[in-house]
């Protein structure tokens, strides 16, 4: 959910496939959650709205990124 959502604010095609969006939602938790914890923050704690909000925040930077280098 988080992906698609991400998706739509960075102007990136969701559809890449199951894989990838499986890939590139765990990296953008990842991301999420060293960012929110650089500033102090827990990252994902679990199955809750933070976790989401943190997983989302994550898949932004990480679309961001990659609409760097492919466009």
């Amino acid at each position: 959910m988080e992906l698609w959502l991400a998706s739509i604010i960075t102007k990136n095609n969701a559809s890449m496939g199951l894989l990838k969006n499986i890939v590139v939602g765990i990296l953008g938790a990842m991301i999420g959650g060293f960012v929110v914890g650089f500033f102090g923050g827990t990252g994902v704690t679990g199955f809750n709205l933070w976790s989401i909000f943190v997983a989302f925040l994550g898949a932004v930077i990480l679309l961001a990124i990659i609409n760097l280098f492919t466009k």
